[in-house]
């Protein structure tokens, strides 16, 4: 009997649950700060993974459980296509769908949701999350914690900084930095975080 922890209980925590099931995962227990299980170091040693939305929660989140000695797990829906020479971290969740193509690095706590395409060569940073059906050609960089959202484009050889979002439906022709919010077709900068 397989038992999995996920740590978070609401919408991304039902389709995680959902995934670890399809992977094999046969006992599965929910830990949330609002409910009555809430994660303890002194729960039985099991696999966990974090199914919160909020990059920087969940990094908060994935750091604590570690420090414990749990074993962060990765997931990933058999519908998926990996290729094999792609590098999945810990604590990686891949749903439905989505396409990982040839050498690309998807960092530790990542979010690549349903329908995703990562192609060649591409590194998505630590705690980061691409929304549905959001694609980025070849030789993409992006930061750690950055969101890419909804149906979002990205085109060959771009770099995305740290800390950013990018809007739903939004196309991205060039570079950008670090703590902004872009959207748009082309994406434009419309804020930087402080």
């Amino acid at each position: 009997m397989a038992k999995i922890y996920i740590y978070g209980a609401s919408g991304h925590g039902l389709v995680v649950a959902d995934i670890a099931r399809a992977v094999g995962y046969d006992e599965i227990v929910f830990l949330d700060d609002a409910s009555d299980v809430k994660f303890s170091p002194n729960l039985p040693k099991a696999d966990i993974i974090i199914a919160i939305g909020s990059n920087k929660t969940r990094e908060i989140l994935q750091n604590r459980v570690e420090a414990t000695g749990f074993n962060v797990v990765s997931l990933v829906h058999p519908s998926a296509v990996i290729s094999p020479s792609a590098v999945i971290e810990r604590g990686v969740v891949v749903m439905p769908n989505a396409v990982i193509n040839a050498k690309a690095i998807i960092k530790c706590g990542a979010i690549i949701n349903t329908g995703a395409v990562i192609e060649h060569e591409c590194v998505i940073g630590e705690f980061a999350h691409i929304s549905p059906n959001a694609a980025l050609a070849g030789n993409v960089i992006m930061g750690a914690k950055t969101h890419i959202g909804i149906g979002s484009n990205v085109i060959q050889g771009i770099k995305i900084g740290a800390n950013s979002l990018i809007g739903a439906g939004s196309v991205v022709v060039k570079d950008l930095p670090s703590d902004i919010t872009a959207y748009g077709v082309p994406a434009r900068i419309k804020n930087k975080k402080l």
